[in-house]
């Protein structure tokens, strides 16, 4: 079955089939939080403002067509409306569409929504069973609520950043719009969890996920290290201190592998392949915790010694765990990747798959991102259909 093929016959299957979706967010964590709804079903409507959101300008764009890859990615399947929501016409707009639907998400500094008159008890009188999505950088209460929220001061302040980076050097940022993909699916998952209960008492309620909260979550138990054990992870450059050995290594030829022992399995077959099996110092984690510096060393000599070749080869013959580290141009050519299609071609743009595969009802994108104001009439019609129906049955 054709790529086409496939979207077709599963159009209109997703399980959030029947769920709508007001995308009233900008940038990436809010509109991706929306576009993995979209991609299972939801009837997503990107409310735009005039001229547009400053996302379909960001980052890299083809010659010829002036909405970037960004854009594309994460608003595909959606459907785009235009708003002026500063103009009473655009907000008696937006408050028809929320008494039709089922999740409203934003990403305004909070308290903006209030002062725009839409706030969550004007929304809810309008639609008791609404779930309020709200996103921002640092929550809807306490003292840095009113900062402007941008994923680098998250990154910062989650102590994300001071754990990055070679040690002596320079903390790091991450080279990718980290924190905003995770808030974003954090953000997916909670409004799952909100429509739930929606869907079983008729009680819509807000959603408060932030930029800061979501990197404090993928941080483990290093807070918990630090509040028991007074432990403060340093920068390990690519280690980590419960895995050795685990890192990048250069081979002889110049490529570069990444591999991790993190099972005692593992490190034990890896062990003796370096051979260095027998050495006490390494015999089970703390050991080698305590010994990092010169266990790193040998497997860096083993590796330098070799091509990639013979080092992969020689990791997969006894079945540790190794990859060369991949530009952008290997993975898209991987034969695994290819074969999971875990990158797909929507409108001509080649982009990442959704992000779960569900056996029985699998999500799908439904169409590429839209244009500015594409579907506007469209949903315009919709409002007026709808009233229209209400007033016949009222009568």
């Amino acid at each position: 079955m054709s790529e086409s093929d496939e979207q077709e016959a599963t159009k209109g299957c997703g399980p959030l089939r029947g769920v709508r979706v007001l995308d009233v967010a900008t940038v990436i964590a809010g509109p991706g939080a929306a576009r993995h709804l979209a991609d299972f079903g939801a009837d997503v409507i990107k409310v735009e403002r005039p001229g547009g959101d400053n996302t379909r300008g960001m980052g890299w764009t083809i010659p010829g067509d002036p909405d970037s890859l960004f854009w594309k990615l994460v608003n595909r399947g959606k459907r785009s409306i235009v708003l002026d929501l500063k103009s009473p016409a655009g907000l008696t707009t937006l408050k028809d569409l929320a008494r039709t639907s089922d999740i409203l998400i934003e990403n305004m500094r909070p308290g903006r929504l209030e002062k725009l008159g839409i706030g969550p008890e004007v929304l809810h009188d309008i639609n008791p069973r609404l779930v309020i999505l709200r996103v921002s950088g640092f929550g809807q209460t306490g003292p840095y609520s009113q900062r402007p929220g941008f994923a680098t001061i998250a990154e910062a302040l989650s102590g994300f950043s001071d754990l990055s980076g070679t040690p002596g050097g320079a903390p790091l940022l991450p080279p990718i719009a980290l924190t905003d993909e995770v808030t974003g699916l954090i953000g997916a998952f909670a409004c799952l969890l909100a429509l739930r209960h929606a869907e079983r008492t008729g009680a819509g309620q807000v959603v408060d996920v932030n930029l800061l909260d979501s990197m404090i979550q993928i941080m483990g138990p290093l807070p918990s290290a630090w509040a028991h054990l007074g432990y403060l992870q340093p920068r390990m450059g690519s280690g980590i201190p419960y895995t050795v050995p685990r890192g990048t290594y250069q081979c002889a030829d110049g490529v570069w592998v990444a591999l991790s022992a993190s099972a005692d399995s593992v490190a034990q077959r890896l062990l003796n392949l370096l051979g260095v099996g027998h050495d006490e110092r390494f015999r089970d984690f703390q050991g080698r915790f305590e010994h990092r510096a010169e266990l790193e060393q040998h497997t860096a000599d083993w590796i330098g010694a070799r091509t990639s070749v013979d080092v992969i080869a020689s990791f997969e013959a006894v079945d540790a765990a190794i990859a060369p580290v991949y530009t952008m141009r290997e993975v898209v050519e991987d034969p695994h990747i290819k074969e999971r299609r875990s990158l797909r071609t929507v409108d001509g743009i080649l982009m990442q798959s959704v992000v779960a595969r569900l056996e029985l009802t699998p999500g799908y994108v439904q169409r590429g991102a839209p244009s500015l104001g594409e579907h506007t009439r469209e949903v315009l019609e919709e409002i007026h259909d709808r009233q229209m129906g209400d007033s016949s049955a009222e009568s």
